[in-house]
């Protein structure tokens, strides 16, 4: 590697230490992880409508599944949770070899949207057009992973 590619390297991790900037997936990384805890949030209210503050507060170990949107909410929150684990693991790979480009932004774009649309569509109860936006988000990861092989 020459000099100069070095030295402008170290120069944008400097920046990036000093909090000057942070690249589109990271700010999509962290906004997913907001987009988490809302879930984990919306879940959690679904699940105390339904059985009650005392009996959630308790071990839990005879209550039966939640149903309808609270179910569908649980249901969301957990399959974030999955995919977040992926997005993270490739986003953070990302900027740590570098290899951050105009695709790398895009899938980041695509499963972090995907993931908002999701969100709604399965609290909704729309069966295939949340799978056709599972799909759209699958898509986004597969262009960051692409990146890196």
């Amino acid at each position: 590697m020459a000099r100069t590619q070095i030295a402008e390297k170290s120069d944008s991790k400097a920046k990036l230490q000093k909090g000057a900037i942070m690249s589109l997936e990271l700010t999509l990384l962290v906004w997913s992880v907001a987009l988490t805890f809302i879930q984990m949030l919306i879940a959690v209210s679904g699940c105390a409508l339904q059985f009650g503050l005392p009996r959630l507060s308790g071990n839990r170990e005879d209550l039966p599944p939640a149903d309808g949107w609270a179910g569908r909410a649980q249901r969301a929150h957990s399959n974030m949770l999955e995919s977040l684990v992926l997005f993270a693991v490739l986003v953070l790979v990302t900027e740590a070899a570098d290899r951050n480009s105009a695709l790398t932004g895009l899938g980041a774009q695509l499963f972090f949207w995907a993931r908002v649309a999701y969100a709604v569509i399965y609290l909704a109860g729309i069966p295939w057009v949340r799978t056709a936006v599972w799909t759209v988000s699958m898509i986004g990861l597969i262009l960051i992973f692409l990146q890196l092989i």
